[in-house]
């Protein structure tokens, strides 16, 4: 092993690009707070096993909004909720107020709004800030502002019960494109009565060119998922095999049949589940957040806020480097300069530059973390030692005998024919 160092296979560039991905697959299961996860996945079931019902109202706030423009929307927002504490009716307000249009709906097309009601939703129905919200607000209760990513919002709760969990189902639908969609469906409806095959008369009718062919058939679906009409009448038939009176959504005419239930499974039975659809959510960055916050009260962090008068200037991104040598951050042992933090700006222009600043010493504490883990945690510096060694090894043993041997073929061949003879005269 001394050897590859002196022949310096630590230093070609090729090793140290296998290296640095390597200790980032290494160290992803250290940048994971589990604690925290095994947590959340318990929450996220017990929010899977229980439905909330609730309205909202929505001012919308630009995700580069600046500080000024935050501030207004926070402040129309609270007082909408002053409105509706000091006795306004809800829904009202929400027609009148709130920027989700789906609230007002759309006269000229016949779309009766929804006042704000979201009807009843559950685990991963909704944004995670929403999510939380929802189910930490009491009934008869209205939430305080909260952010999501489409702006600020309020919410009041109405009721909690346990999920129904999914079904599959199939559907009949005649759209309202015809004066005689009604009598249409009556007729497949009677036809149903008398015995006739629902996927034969889905192929024959509906109006639902994704689910015809199938039958009718549609992917499995919970609570929240359809529109209101089309829950209500999918969730009331009681036995697989019964299919429902005709009804009207916004759509047009459906029939609905239910093929199977899905009653929530066990914990056990969904834990893999569920830790994996936190994974690929963005709740996995509330993960992220809680061990960036551990090391912000372990490590020394110290901002200089001289440098950071550069935040102030327009031309920001065009600064001479020879300009930008102070020191913008500190880390315990470790200073980053300004320098850095402009090159981190270079092709960031969707968010405020106080906004990138934060993620860029949030990224720095976690760079900082990484490249320490080898003096806290034993096992990932053995693991690492052990993969540096190993592709050394395999380096040298490339440059000092395959490429050679491989070079010399007519050798090889002679050397095959010796042993092969060898063997033969043996036997």
């Amino acid at each position: 092993m001394e050897e590859a160092y002196l022949l310096k296979f630590d230093t070609l560039p090729s090793y140290k690009k296998e290296i640095a991905s390597y200790r980032d697959q290494l160290a992803a299961p250290y940048l994971q707070d589990t604690t925290f996860i095994t947590e959340l996945v318990k929450e996220v079931y017990l929010r899977t096993k229980n439905e909330v019902k609730a309205k909202h109202i929505l001012i919308r706030t630009l995700k580069d909004a600046t500080p000024k423009d935050t501030l207004i929307s926070f402040n129309k927002i609270t007082t909408i909720r002053n409105r509706i504490i000091n006795g306004e009716n809800f829904e009202k307000v929400a027609v009148e107020t709130s920027e989700d249009t789906s609230a007002q709906g759309n006269a000229k097309k016949g779309v009766e709004g929804n006042k704000g009601n979201l009807g009843y939703f559950s685990a991963f129905n909704m944004v995670a800030s929403f999510e939380d919200a929802a189910y930490k607000t009491k009934v008869g209760a209205v939430s305080m502002p909260f952010r999501s990513k489409f702006g600020y919002h309020i919410l009041k709760v109405y009721d909690f019960r346990a999920a129904k969990g999914e079904i599959e189902a199939a559907h009949i639908l005649i759209s309202n494109s015809t004066k005689s969609s009604k009598a249409k469906i009556n007729e497949v409806y009677k036809r149903l009565q008398n015995k006739e095959t629902f996927a034969k008369l889905a192929n024959e009718y509906s109006d639902d060119r994704g689910s015809k062919a199938k039958g009718g058939k549609l992917d499995k679906f919970g609570t929240g998922r359809m529109v209101k009409p089309f829950e209500i009448a999918a969730f009331s038939l009681e036995n697989e095999g019964d299919f429902s009176k005709p009804f009207k959504t916004r759509f047009g005419w459906h029939i609905v049949k239910l093929l199977k239930k899905h009653p929530i499974r066990s914990f056990a039975e969904m834990k893999q589940e569920l830790t994996a659809k936190i994974k690929r959510s963005s709740r996995m960055q509330m993960s992220e957040t809680a061990v960036i916050n551990k090391l912000k009260k372990q490590y020394s962090i110290v901002e200089n806020e001289e440098a950071k008068d550069i935040l102030n200037r327009k031309d920001i991104r065009t600064i001479s480097k020879d300009s930008l040598q102070n020191n913008i951050i500190s880390i315990n042992d470790s200073n980053i300069k300004q320098e850095t933090f402009v090159e981190y700006l270079k092709n960031r222009r969707n968010k405020p530059i106080y906004v990138l600043f934060e993620m860029f010493k949030n990224q720095e504490i976690l760079a900082y973390y990484k490249k320490n883990l080898v003096n806290t945690e034993p096992e990932y510096a053995n693991v690492l030692k052990e993969y540096e060694d190993g592709l050394l090894l395999f380096e040298l043993m490339q440059q000092k005998i395959w490429n050679k041997s491989s070079k010399d073929t007519l050798g090889l061949k002679t050397y095959f024919q010796i042993i092969k003879k060898n063997t033969v005269q043996k036997n």
